[in-house]
């Protein structure tokens, strides 16, 4: 896995020395549509979020529902 990081200059004046980080716009796209999205949907689950379950079992069963409801938001566009 090559990390993609948009590197910020942070009001320098030269550049940073030693090797160039890696960035490529349509990656970094591309992740930030689905994988940050799909952090922030399970944010809008609540028992997700605040883990109250102590089986991990029942806990995994909830996190397999709220996929299953957000595949239906991400299928729809």
């Amino acid at each position: 896995m090559v990390p993609n990081i948009n590197p910020n200059s942070r009001g320098r004046k030269r550049p940073r020395r030693g090797r160039k980080p890696l960035f490529d716009p349509a990656i970094f796209e591309e992740r930030f549509r689905t994988i940050e999205r799909l952090f922030a949907w399970d944010d809008k689950f609540r028992r997700l979020l605040h883990r109250f379950d102590r089986l991990s079992k029942l806990y995994y069963t909830f996190k397999t529902l709220a996929y299953t409801i957000n595949l239906g938001h991400y299928c729809r566009g």
